[in-house]
């Protein structure tokens, strides 16, 4: 599983989301390949982010989903 997280600049929920996403991963017993991503607004543009955080799951959206106007 390949798990990858993008935030803007200054967006302040990387510890929070780190600790989470360890969590999950814990306590459901799976192994993923977890990154996170820094990203200006050009770049959330180009890689179609919506909001930060954005955390992809094998490319899938899961968090925000399809959400308009939030970065």
């Amino acid at each position: 599983m390949k798990i990858n997280c993008y935030l803007s600049r200054t967006c302040g929920a990387e510890d929070e989301l780190r600790e989470n996403i360890a969590r999950v991963l814990r306590i459901e017993q799976v192994e993923a390949d977890v990154n996170f991503f820094r990203i200006d607004d050009a770049e959330a543009a180009t890689l179609g982010v919506t909001g930060s955080p954005s955390v992809f799951i094998d490319d899938e959206e899961v968090q925000p989903q399809k959400a308009v106007g939030l970065y």
